[in-house]
């Protein structure tokens, strides 16, 4: 079980869940505050430290060398006289360098600057040689005072007489140079963090305003459950492409919502006529039922006959609001099976000639293959058919061409108002002059969107009139993309067989 694992994790791993828990719960903000301060701090600790490490090495070499030039400048001369000086001396000691010789014994200064001697020195008074391979060595010492400081032994050989030279320099003015240097490292290091601090909270404050106004804005719409609400967006970095994202999905679900609606209160109002006649009817034959008045027989079927006609109204409108209901298929879904056009128009034509009888239906058909959804493909197609013979005159003629992808569908009947054709694809939209005759509005926008799925596209307009005078009526043109042979057996890629004629 989780708990039982989490109960053997070390208790290191234990502490760095908390911290992890803890840093989950910091804002955005905090977060970003906290990573800039420490990525500062530790890349000015690091600066600080180095720096001095270096100052320190740098003071210790020119010490180091101050001592060997001192050596130096004496000369062997100078050297070769220090044994004399240590043998005339009454009080043991001299105000000179400390002298070491062979056997351990040490000639020091007499106001006990004289530096403490070691072993390592003794063995180099004893086996040195002087010159340019002489035998040195520097280190850290005290004096017989207790003061530290910086000594350089180096062997001195005067005639057969083995010896030893230590120079010192006092350590007290480099560490305190050092330990000033410290704090103000310190103190520029805390400067710095601080002002890191500071500006980082700045700039998180300042970058992250649009954040807190796109939080705002998703929040009330959460609130009031009421999406539309945009924020305002400058700049093109990410946030603000976060910020355009932002707006252009919350006027998307606002308008989902209004269509959504809309659709309702239209679907509303078209199945309140078919169920108020339904209604009617019904509570007329309940009443005649009741009162034992029986109706006129041609009356009683005239009643069953529209309440039929009502029922099936009901059923063709409930097909056509769940046709509606179909989601459009997204960007990137799996592409569609490839079906034949000419195929579901010839179909389409079938069912369309049982329903106008007395019309002509003039038809040209060429081979055409697209990729799309048969059933919705054909009810889209009868959708059209159904428009023309519906408002074509008592045997007139119905046009319809198929030919590199374009699908064409003719009437010659009243035709539409110029101020109507931007309209006719929408949900439950009628013309004033049509309104009296049977329908939903539902069918082109089933056209419309079922060839916005398929990749086509579909349009309404005004026919011109024909050579023999008859009137022009509407046209219909639908163009959709594919080939006129199918593709091979095994289907190509997504977006490969989009083919369209020229």
């Amino acid at each position: 079980m989780p708990h039982q694992q989490l109960s053997d994790t070390p208790s290191a791993g234990r502490g760095s869940g908390a911290i992890g828990d803890w840093f989950n719960r910091v804002s955005l903000r905090g977060r970003l505050v906290l990573l800039t301060a420490l990525a500062v701090s530790v890349a000015v600790v690091l600066c600080a430290t180095v720096s001095w490490f270096l100052a320190q090495q740098q003071m210790m070499q020119q010490v180091d060398q101050t001592l060997r030039q001192s050596v130096e400048r004496a000369g062997n001369d100078a050297m070769g006289n220090l044994p004399a000086l240590c043998r005339e001396s009454t009080e043991g000691g001299l105000d000179r360098p400390t002298v070491l010789f062979a056997d351990g014994k040490a000639c020091a200064p007499a106001d006990g600057t004289g530096v403490v001697v070691t072993p390592a020195d003794v063995a180099i008074a004893a086996g040195g040689t002087w010159g340019p391979g002489a035998s040195s060595h520097f280190r850290e010492g005290r004096t017989e005072l207790g003061s530290p400081v910086e000594v350089y032994v180096v062997s001195v050989p005067v005639g057969q007489l083995r010896m030893a030279v230590l120079v010192s320099q006092p350590l007290e003015p480099v560490r305190s140079a050092l330990d000033q240097l410290m704090l103000f490292l310190v103190g520029l290091a805390v400067v710095v963090i601080g002002g890191t601090v500071w500006a980082a909270r700045w700039a998180a404050r300042t970058a992250l305003r649009p954040v807190g106004r796109l939080t705002e804005a998703v929040e009330q719409i959460a609130r009031t459950q009421e999406p539309g609400t945009t924020i305002a967006v400058s700049g093109r970095d990410e946030i603000a492409r976060l910020g355009e994202s932002f707006n252009s999905m919350s006027s998307a679900l606002a308008s989902s919502r209004d269509r959504q609606s809309q659709l309702i209160a239209d679907a509303g109002h078209e199945l309140r006529t078919p169920l108020t006649s339904l209604r009617t009817n019904v509570d007329l034959l309940v009443r005649s039922e009741e009162s034992h008045r029986a109706l006129p027989e041609q009356t009683r079927l005239r009643m069953l006959r529209n309440m039929k006609a009502q029922t099936v109204e009901l059923s063709t409108l409930i097909g056509d609001l769940l046709e509606l209901s179909r989601p459009s298929r997204p960007a990137g879904s799996k592409p569609l099976g490839v079906q034949p056009l000419h195929e579901i128009v010839a179909r389409a034509l079938d069912r369309a000639r049982l329903r106008g009888p007395g019309l002509v239906f003039s038809v040209e058909l060429h081979p055409w293959f697209v990729r799309a959804d048969a059933h919705a493909m054909e009810r889209a197609v009868v959708n059209l058919l159904d428009n023309a013979v519906k408002f074509s005159p008592p045997g007139g003629a119905v046009e319809v061409r198929l030919g590199a992808g374009t699908l064409t569908v003719r009437d010659h009947g009243p035709g539409i108002p110029a101020e109507d054709l931007p309209h006719v694809f929408e949900r439950f939209w009628r013309s004033p002059s049509a309104r009296q005759m049977p329908g939903s509005g539902l069918g082109l926008a089933i056209v419309a969107q079922t060839v916005r799925d398929a990749g086509g596209e579909v349009s309404l307009a005004g026919a011109a009139p024909s050579a023999d005078g008859t009137t022009g009526g509407a046209l219909c043109t639908v163009r959709l993309p594919g080939a006129p042979t199918p593709p091979p057996p095994t289907p190509p890629p997504a977006g490969q067989f989009t083919t369209s004629a020229s």
